[in-house]
């Protein structure tokens, strides 16, 4: 595993890291010499990283840098990569999407709603991969979603229509409705857009809180590299021309880093217990 690093490594297809020691860990996720690329371009090359229960990790980096390729191919959605993806030392390719769902859940960048439903009926759908016999949803899962809504403060809003919402309520329909699938592994792809900061900080508390109570692991893609810096553990750092710097948040989210991959100088203001990046 390479969340060690110093700051300035970066993982690049010549330097490949050996197989991270994540592979013999319960409930991690290991990458191995992943590349990645869209069209002509490079975004990714050789990314060996192993992402360990317990860790909360944030995808940066400037726009068009991957985030989203890299967290849909984390997720097992396309093969548009080299290299082998593994969830408890398994490859992605062998999980049927079953098993798989039970595992990892996954939050898209955006919401379309089609059709008319109630909020309640919209976080029931997290229990989807849990569902047998003739898949009606059993007292349990309506436990399930009710306890998703709480933690959300969205149980005043479970008999509305999802098509009602404002922004911000249907982001966080979303977040209810993923973690109402129970996996252990949230990947999740700009969940605080559309949120009011309050509601921002609110979120990412609860996810901290929701994986400090259980072996569980998040990885969401994020711009404010402040709130990441608060309330993650680790960063993985893309410049989108195959780089990828990956170790502790406050390491990995530096001014000198941050200034790099984003070509514009950062400075690092502190004030008392705070502290923030803030552009030149």
């Amino acid at each position: 595993m390479n969340d060690q690093r110093q700051e300035g490594a970066a993982v690049g297809a010549a330097t490949a890291p050996a197989a991270p020691a994540s592979s013999l860990v319960k409930g991690a996720l290991t990458v191995r010499d992943l590349t990645l690329a869209r069209g002509s371009r490079t975004l990714v090359a050789g990314l060996g990283q192993g992402f360990l229960p317990g860790q909360i990790w944030c995808i940066a980096g400037p726009n068009g840098a991957g985030k989203t390729t890299l967290i849909e191919s984390l997720a097992g959605l396309h093969q548009t990569w080299q290299g082998t993806i593994e969830l408890d030392g398994c490859a992605l390719s062998l999980w049927s999407a079953a098993a798989l769902a039970r595992r990892r859940a996954w939050l898209p960048q955006t919401q379309q709603d089609i059709f008319s439903a109630r909020v309640l009926e919209i976080v029931l759908l997290g229990r989807y991969p849990h569902l047998v016999g003739w898949g009606w949803e059993t007292a349990e899962d309506h436990l399930a979603a009710w306890a998703a809504l709480d933690i959300f403060g969205l149980a005043p809003l479970a008999t509305r229509d999802v098509m009602s919402l404002s922004g911000g309520e249907r982001q966080r329909v979303a977040l209810a409705a993923v973690l109402c699938q129970e996996a252990p592994l949230l990947l999740l792809d700009e969940p605080l857009a559309h949120l009011d900061l309050p509601y921002q900080i609110d979120c990412l508390q609860r996810l901290r809180g929701w994986v400090g109570s259980a072996p569980r692991i998040v990885i969401f893609s994020c711009h404010d590299l402040n709130l990441a810096r608060r309330f993650a553990t680790h960063a993985l750092l893309l410049d989108g021309k195959g780089s990828a710097y990956s170790g502790l948040v406050q390491d990995i989210l530096s001014p000198r880093l941050v200034s790099r991959v984003f070509n514009h100088p950062f400075r690092l203001l502190r004030d008392a217990e705070q502290e923030a990046l803030v552009p030149v």
